[in-house]
């Protein structure tokens, strides 16, 4: 089993920037893919940036593209989402999630723990 607890969401002006923190426990995650996903109010989850699990190999939704760094550090069992540059629809409840697998996904259903999520708010 792998826990994950999601931090730093919060208010924040349009053009403004958040670091969201995952910190995980349980079973390591230093193998795994990781994902950070969100979910607005009356729309699909939906996928925001992937990182596999040495690092080197990334990817992000087009929406955010430039705008978010997701990093990762394997000794700490954490995960990082920068956001800059934020706008308001970019405003969501963000979840952490993780992967049983090395391979780099986007698909929800190929990631196999959550965290509870994040509300991040951009007002304009």
């Amino acid at each position: 089993q792998v826990q994950l607890v999601e931090s730093g969401g919060g208010l924040v002006q349009a053009g403004g920037s958040l670091r969201l923190s995952c910190a995980a426990s349980g079973r390591t995650i230093s193998t795994r893919t990781m994902g950070w996903f969100r979910q607005a109010p009356g729309k699909e989850r939906e996928f925001v940036a992937a990182i596999r699990w040495s690092g080197g190999s990334t990817y992000y939704a087009d929406s955010v593209k430039g705008r978010f760094t997701i990093s990762r550090d394997n000794v700490k069992n954490m995960v990082y989402l920068q956001m800059n540059v934020l706008k308001p629809e970019d405003t969501a409840v963000y979840y952490c999630a993780a992967t049983g697998t090395v391979a780099l996904t986007t698909a929800p259903t190929r990631y196999d723990y959550w965290g509870q999520g994040t509300q991040v708010t951009v007002s304009s």
